[in-house]
């Protein structure tokens, strides 16, 4: 091989060559950096993301604990309505079984004086009378009877009247008028109802629909008979 030939790769090398060498590594080197600059930015979302997911999971536990406690008093509260509600039954239980009390001790000792002095003569007064088909089944009740040989005259008695127990009396009237012409039983109907609390407007309501009013006075009772006032005769 000649001197020549042994030479040639050194005279290859040239300044050139090895400045495209220093600028490629440079390259090389940037891209790297590049690269872990980029591999560190997503490492950092990714502790950001996994540092908002524990913030959200911990307000997610704290939400589901105040809901779990919002349940709780949820709970709570509805056992005392419940509470609530079966002493109201108990209370109005008692109350309605004083109606017959009211009924016997209030309104019957001067029911026939009171209608008397309107002219309407009864003989014959009972509190709590229940009628009966031939077959024995319920067809009505009424908390105050007053009878004579034209007329019959059927009271609704409640504690605290309303609208409602006016149209159901309006009813059990016609239940009472069908079950004296099945028994033959001619004579007129007359009706009257009565409340201890009784509002300015069911009192009128009850007028309107043909009822006799009989209101608490004292210690006793008193018809209310508005002017022009006809009573409905079923």
């Amino acid at each position: 091989m000649s001197e020549e030939s042994l030479r040639e790769p050194e005279m290859g090398l040239t300044f050139e060559k090895v400045w495209q060498m220093f600028q490629e590594t440079d390259r090389r080197m940037q891209e790297t950096d590049r690269r872990m600059q980029e591999t560190d930015r997503r490492m950092q979302e990714t502790d950001r993301l996994i540092k908002e997911t524990e913030l959200q999971m911990k307000e997610t536990d704290r939400r589901m604990q105040e809901t779990d406690r919002q349940m709780q008093e949820t709970d709570r509260r509805m056992k005392e309505t419940d509470r609530q509600m079966q002493e109201t039954d108990r209370k109005i239980s008692k109350l309605g079984s004083r109606i017959g009390d009211l009924v016997e001790e209030l309104i019957v000792p001067n029911i026939l004086e009171k209608f008397n002095k309107l002219g309407y003569v009864f003989g014959k007064v009972a509190p709590r009378v229940r009628y009966q088909d031939a077959r024995g089944l319920y067809v009505a009740e009424v908390d105050l009877l007053l009878e004579n040989g034209d007329a019959v005259l059927a009271g609704e008695v409640k504690t605290q009247l309303t609208i409602a127990d006016v149209r159901e009396h309006l009813k059990r009237m016609e239940k009472l008028r069908l079950y004296a012409d099945e028994h033959g039983d001619k004579r007129k109907l007359l009706g009257a109802v009565a409340g201890a609390i009784a509002s300015d407007n069911v009192k009128a309501f009850a007028v309107k629909s043909g009822f006799f009013v009989l209101e608490q006075s004292g210690d006793t009772i008193r018809i209310s008979v508005p002017e022009g006032f006809k009573p409905r005769e079923w």
